[in-house]
């Protein structure tokens, strides 16, 4: 299937403007991206990245006509920042050979593939988890997701419960049950994400054994094993909420954490009670595993 992919620059207090509308005229998805070299900070918590010349893009489908759609939002926004309006049709094909020529299978701790669909391993002593292009962002390429996976596959996670704290697509929550934890629990602020999450985790039969939520929505509990895979800011800030989801004598693992923001975050739970342990790094990124001792 083909679409239109529309998009238009303005600055960070229109373009929320132009993305509500652009879904009021009926587009599928709309996305942010920085329309010039512009340095980025990370956000706080529940905040989206707005550049000061931001470029929204939105899909339609093939039946929408471009030009009506163009016309309606320069009526719309008369008196607001409206540049570079770009009409292109997007194939399918394109954006899924340029993701699959990108995603490979990989394997962490010689014990958990992560595949495309067609792509599957099947070999003793090892499970398989498989992910498709589409509403599967978070893929294990990234390293802040690779040190999670590496984590997870290297420990016995047998009849565990298991917290995935910023779940994004669920891959951490997926992959834990296929290493045979016993229930799984996603929380995220995106509902896009629980939506990634429950698509992954029925592309691997797990669903029974999942559970997903808004951070409104979820009851606080205790985990065996919780995962936090977001950012450094929002670990620090919600550092209280985090540990407490940890059962006494249970493991929490901190990543999306740059090499030199690590002895920030670290202090941040060792307040918390928690015996964080040195760093683990990839590249410019690390992971931090941490403990809860006994009472």
């Amino acid at each position: 299937m083909a679409w239109h992919q529309l998009s238009i620059v303005t600055d960070e207090v229109t373009a929320p403007e132009i993305s509500d509308f652009f879904s009021e005229l009926g587009a599928v998805s709309v996305t942010y991206s920085d329309a010039e070299d512009e340095p980025v900070y990370e956000p706080g918590i529940d905040q989206t990245q707005i550049w000061s010349n931001t470029r929204v893009t939105a899909l339609f489908e093939l039946d929408t006509d471009p030009a009506v759609v163009q016309t309606l939002v320069f009526n719309e926004f008369i008196g607001h920042p409206l540049t570079n309006w770009v009409e292109e049709v997007l194939q399918d094909q394109v954006w899924e050979r340029a993701w699959m020529e990108h995603f490979k299978p990989m394997l962490f701790a010689d014990k958990l593939w992560i595949c495309p669909s067609g792509q599957e391993r099947d070999e003793a002593g090892k499970v398989c988890m498989t992910l498709d292009p589409g509403l599967a962002f978070g893929t294990g390429t990234h390293p802040t997701t690779a040190l999670c996976l590496e984590w997870l596959a290297s420990h016995d996670l047998q009849q565990k419960v298991v917290i995935d704290y910023g779940c994004g697509s669920g891959i951490l929550a997926v992959a834990a049950l296929l290493l045979d934890a016993s229930h799984a629990h996603g929380i995220d602020i995106d509902p896009q994400a629980l939506t990634a999450t429950e698509y992954n985790a029925e592309k691997n039969a797990v669903l029974d054994r999942i559970s997903y939520y808004l951070p409104e929505q979820f009851t606080p509990m205790t985990a065996d094993v919780v995962v936090a895979n977001i950012l450094a800011k929002p670990l620090i800030e919600l550092s209280a909420t985090i540990a407490a989801l940890v059962k006494p004598g249970g493991s929490l693992i901190l990543s999306g954490i740059l090499n030199e923001q690590a002895e920030a975050v670290a202090e941040a739970y060792r307040q918390q009670g928690l015996e964080v342990a040195q760093p683990v790094s990839q590249e410019d990124w690390c992971r931090l595993d941490a403990n809860k001792p006994l009472a």
